[in-house]
């Protein structure tokens, strides 16, 4: 794995843990679509290894059918989950600092512009 992709990764984690701690988001909604788009990872692939970063022990089955069907990496899931960490603290922190009804915005914007990428501009 190059360096390049380990930061990938990592930047991958911090930005989903900050929106995690910021306005709720995280696994479906920013790692899928950015291991499928950015890492170019199936969409199986990317939702196992979602799984195996935010599920476990909650949705360990899960997790095991996802791993013997070869669909989670686990060395992608280590590093995502060490920027989670991180990005999910400083997501918090700025969370607690924004008045509610302008945090309810955040949240709508970023659903919209998700939306609108899947929706617009699915290869």
């Amino acid at each position: 794995m190059s360096v390049q992709t380990i930061l990938l990764l990592l930047i991958v984690g911090v930005v989903a843990g900050m929106l995690s701690g910021l306005v709720g988001l995280g696994g479906g909604v920013i790692i899928v679509p950015a291991l499928v788009y950015l890492m170019g990872f199936s969409q199986h692939r990317a939702t196992g290894t979602s799984l195996g970063i935010l599920l476990l022990p909650a949705g360990i089955f899960a997790v095991m059918n996802y791993y013997k069907k070869g669909f989670i990496d686990i060395r992608v899931v280590l590093l995502i989950f060490a920027g989670f960490l991180l990005g999910g603290y400083l997501g918090s922190k700025i969370s607690l600092n924004i008045p509610e009804g302008a945090l309810k915005k955040v949240f709508a914007v970023v659903l919209l512009l998700i939306a609108g990428k899947v929706l617009f501009l699915d290869k």
